[in-house]
């Protein structure tokens, strides 16, 4: 293994120290170096039950503080963090692959100027969405916010996701699925378990308008990642996104949507396709009265 390459795991957490227990101990059970690996764990200053969560077999940095956006709390672990690749973990999941950190110590060394996403298989939605993204610090520092503080809770894997793939459609693929490298993810979409408290305050129309708001800061994100691969000067990024309005109504939404998704050419047609798609039906079963077009993640991910 390439001993000076640094693992960190950013793990945000609230209300969960069993199912963080449980974490820990798939990580010892299945990592080779732990004397290369930290958890940066951010817990809230008012979630006291979790302030105790200790492992003495793992190097663990534990941030309190308020109580903040997802985006926040990521970019905060990040900024503590002082590994070379870096990892946005749940505290919902377990890792399943013998000596996993070694694959994707291997998988970093094999890429000459360290600029890529990989993403494990979660073993639900596996190669279609970068659930648990894999990025090295420098990718990170190159993005500048990896982690917009702008998203609440959900959405944060579709904006890397996205940014990865405008930059394969600008011909520049540094987007890896880590098929062998098994990250179980135990949610309640797949059966597995049974929405606690924790789900109940994410809303995913909401960052769903803050995912549409976004996306110029992706495609500048993605020709900035091009032109440190081309060895290039780096282009600005936006200085201030202004949050959009949501649409009033369907015919709004269906234009809306129609303007946003379809007429984006830093994307691939089919994926454009996909996002109108997604986010027509969604409006139409939470806002418009058509449930029998509803799934059960749209209820309990809220609608507001």
């Amino acid at each position: 293994m390439h001993r000076d390459r640094k693992i960190s795991l950013l793990l945000p957490t609230r209300g969960r120290p069993s199912l963080v227990r449980r974490l820990f101990q798939s990580i010892v059970d299945h990592t080779a170096d732990l004397e290369n690996l930290e958890i940066v764990m951010y817990v809230d200053e008012d979630d006291t039950e979790s302030h105790s969560i200790e492992d003495k077999r793992l190097n663990i940095v534990k941030v309190i503080g308020p109580r903040l956006t997802m985006g926040a709390y990521n970019t905060t672990c990040l900024h503590r963090s002082s590994g070379d690749i870096v990892i946005l973990m749940n505290d919902d999941l377990t890792i399943c692959t013998p000596a996993w950190d070694k694959v994707v110590v291997d998988f970093s060394s094999s890429i000459p100027d360290g600029i890529f996403m990989a993403y494990p298989n979660d073993l639900e939605v596996r190669h279609r969405m970068s659930t648990f993204p894999i990025m090295s610090k420098k990718t990170c520092e190159i993005l500048s916010r990896p982690y917009p503080e702008e998203y609440g809770d959900l959405y944060i894997d579709a904006h890397i996701f996205d940014i990865f793939i405008r930059l394969k459609h600008l011909g520049k693929n540094r987007m890896f699925y880590l098929d062998k490298v098994m990250f179980e993810h135990f949610h309640f979409i797949n059966g597995k378990v049974r929405p606690d408290a924790s789900y109940s305050h994410k809303n995913r129309y909401k960052d769903g308008m803050v995912f549409i708001s976004l996306r110029h800061l992706r495609q500048s994100s993605a020709q900035r990642l091009f032109a440190a691969i081309e060895g290039k000067e780096l282009p600005d990024l936006p200085k201030y996104v202004a949050l959009e309005e949501p649409p009033g109504n369907l015919a709004h939404a269906f234009l809306k949507y129609f303007s946003v998704f379809l007429l984006d050419s830093g994307l691939p047609l089919g994926r454009r396709l996909l996002l109108f798609a997604g986010f027509t039906k969604y409006y139409a079963a939470m806002k418009s009265g058509l449930h029998f077009l509803k799934r059960r993640s749209y209820s309990l991910y809220g609608s507001g």
